[in-house]
């Protein structure tokens, strides 16, 4: 697929971003990208689902990437599920078996291997739907008003 203007400027990882973000709406999942849940973590992508679940997911866009992350198992529990998204050019044997697979580009994903559910307590959900939302709002605002500086 020929890359459209948006991908000439979007970084590889942005790239699936935007394809598994796209991909969860159609799981009725809305989602939000580089999204802290504490100091020193950063997920890629964080999903919210109709029913309240909170699912990470992590892109990498080639192995060094992944090799040089480092502090993804400290995203576990800060989710219901986790995913890696990868092209379909990756070696996916180097990935983890326990955790959830997607395949991605700029336009879609597809989910090879669900993440094994480990439930989020409900202190901690409420906290990660809180965090979701205000870091909703907070990008929904820089977008409306660009020039406003918090």
């Amino acid at each position: 697929m020929a890359m459209d203007e948006t991908e000439r400027v979007m970084k590889p990882g942005q790239i699936l971003a935007r394809g598994v973000c796209r991909h969860l709406l159609s799981h009725n999942f809305v989602s939000v990208e580089e999204l802290t849940p504490t100091s020193g973590l950063r997920v890629d992508v964080m999903a919210l689902g109709p029913k309240g679940e909170v699912w990470i997911v992590e892109c990498k866009s080639s192995r060094a990437d992944f090799q040089s992350d480092h502090k993804w198992q400290g995203y576990l529990e800060w989710c219901d599920r986790f995913f890696w998204a990868v092209d379909e050019d990756f070696p996916t044997d180097l990935l983890p078996e326990n955790t959830g697979l997607m395949i991605a580009d700029g336009y879609d994903a597809e989910i090879l291997r669900m993440g094994p559910e480990d439930k989020l307590a409900g202190a901690r959900r409420k906290v990660m739907i809180q965090k979701f939302a205000r870091h909703a709002a907070l990008r929904w605002h820089a977008a409306r008003d660009p020039g406003l500086r918090r």
